[in-house]
């Protein structure tokens, strides 16, 4: 079983904030960074328990076209699989039929090399530049909840 990662690579979060600079309007159904329990029962060797690993909702009508990033992800260096639609593709085995119980009809799932989890470098530079309010939106992250004394 591979170790459980308590958060996801850099990389693997670059992912997401990316595609949501790049496109804001774009549906976050099936995205994902860290397993559920019922995902490591199932899946104890998935990339996803070490935070190496993110799923990318599939949402062509708003710009992330999944069949598109899947056949340009194949050039990023950093990846070490990708699932999608029925298909896995890696760089040593090239792309054959998906055996999983799972075919990732709704979402990309892009596992990424062990050595590449700090590179946060652009994951889609195909799609251009986002616009700088996206961007900025994308890199926000939510303050944590003060906690309230009554001392």
């Amino acid at each position: 079983m591979i170790p459980l990662a308590r958060v996801a690579q850099p990389a693997a979060i670059a992912v997401l904030r990316q595609a949501t600079a790049l496109r804001p309007k774009r549906k976050k159904a099936s995205d994902g960074l860290l397993p559920s329990k019922a995902h490591i029962h199932q899946n104890p060797n998935s990339d996803h328990n070490s935070g190496f690993a993110c799923d990318l909702t599939h949402d062509p009508e708003n710009g992330i076209d999944c069949h598109e990033i899947f056949d340009k992800l194949k050039e990023d260096g950093r990846v070490k699989y990708l699932i999608f639609s029925g298909k896995i593709w890696s760089p040593d085995k090239g792309e054959r039929k998906y055996e999983g119980s799972n075919g990732h009809y709704k979402h990309l799932h892009i596992s990424i090399k062990d050595t590449c989890g700090s590179d946060t470098s652009p994951w889609f530079a195909w799609m251009g530049k986002p616009k700088k309010v996206a961007a900025i939106k994308a890199k926000v992250k939510k303050a944590p909840k003060k906690e309230i004394r009554n001392d």
